[in-house]
């Protein structure tokens, strides 16, 4: 378990849901991975994320589904990619990541509460 950390902490920390629009293959990236473009609603907007989520996932199976990321982290350069937000998941017991996602659709940009 990580230190605690107060609920100021945890506030400064902008946790949203959005759907994925366009997924496809990152041949460049050093680890297996997809492109996205998630679709934060109209505030946010559309934001493009690297993910290392091809072992449960392809690109079919994710356009259209509603995911959770982190929305203010700065930019990250991933190759030729700069990716805008951190898509979230969790490892399963192999190692694989599996995306973290609301049970029932919301909004796109609802932010975790």
């Amino acid at each position: 378990m990580a230190d605690e950390i107060t609920y100021a902490d945890f506030e400064r920390v902008d946790i949203r849901v959005g759907t994925i629009v366009e997924a496809s293959p990152f041949p460049e990236a050093r680890k297996p991975a997809f492109k996205l473009l998630i679709d934060f609603g109209p505030e946010i907007g559309l934001k493009k994320s690297s993910a290392q989520i091809t072992v449960h996932y392809t690109p079919e199976s994710l356009v259209g589904r509603q995911v959770l990321s982190v929305v203010n982290f700065p930019p990250r350069q991933i190759g030729p990619v700069r990716s805008e937000v951190l898509t979230l998941g969790f490892e399963d017991e192999a190692g694989a990541i599996v995306l973290a996602a609301t049970d029932r659709p919301v909004p796109n940009g609802q932010k975790l509460m």
